[in-house]
């Protein structure tokens, strides 16, 4: 079974956006998956802003990344955008991070304006790192995750909504893990010649 791993850029330590991939890798692993959670604001500080790939706890974070599967990257919006924490991480990356894999992008927001910030900001980052499948994102509305002395949870709506995305991906995802992997060219062209050269 594919393994998945959650990356969440919010810097706050009462994060609505951990709480959303939260849901979100309770519904996969309840499918089976493999899932772990890679909080970005626990990263060293110093290490990350200075790009230190070589140091320990970077170094295992950028391993879990290149082990992973999928990927569900979540981000509260800032200034219309992700994060400048999710951005310092993801600069970490090799051109091709992402190449081979499947992503779920996921955006929480007070405002139903920043709805397009998946699309418009942090789609085109993704792409660029090579993803092979970005799925359909999620804006989630701050208003929508509920706190009290209780687990936190989001309304039913917010919730039925997520994880249609969520099963959209872990379906892209299952779909791209069983596929057999495509012939290179070359093997193409051997076999075309060899089928040939075989004709009486």
């Amino acid at each position: 079974m594919p393994n998945l791993l959650a990356i969440t850029g919010s810097p706050s330590a009462h994060s609505r956006t951990a709480v959303v991939a939260d849901h979100v890798l309770r519904r996969l692993s309840h499918s089976g998956f493999e899932t772990a959670h890679l909080s970005v604001r626990e990263l060293p500080a110093a290490d990350l802003l200075a790009a230190r790939r070589g140091e320990p706890e970077i170094r295992r974070a950028l391993e879990a990344v290149a082990g992973a599967d999928g990927l569900v990257i979540a981000t509260p919006v800032y200034k219309a955008s992700y994060t400048g924490l999710l951005k310092a991480f993801l600069d970490l990356l090799p051109q091709d991070g992402l190449d081979g894999k499947t992503v779920l992008p996921l955006a929480t927001g007070g405002s139903l304006a920043h709805v397009l910030t998946i699309d418009y900001a942090l789609r085109p980052v993704l792409a660029a790192l090579g993803a092979r499948h970005v799925t359909a994102g999620r804006f989630v509305l701050d208003s929508s995750v509920e706190r009290g002395s209780g687990p936190d949870r989001l309304r039913p709506e917010a919730e039925l909504d997520l994880y249609q995305a969520v099963d959209e991906f872990a379906a892209a995802l299952r779909s791209t893990h069983a596929a057999p992997a495509a012939p290179s060219v070359t093997a193409a062209v051997t076999a075309a010649v060899t089928a040939l050269t075989a004709t009486p």
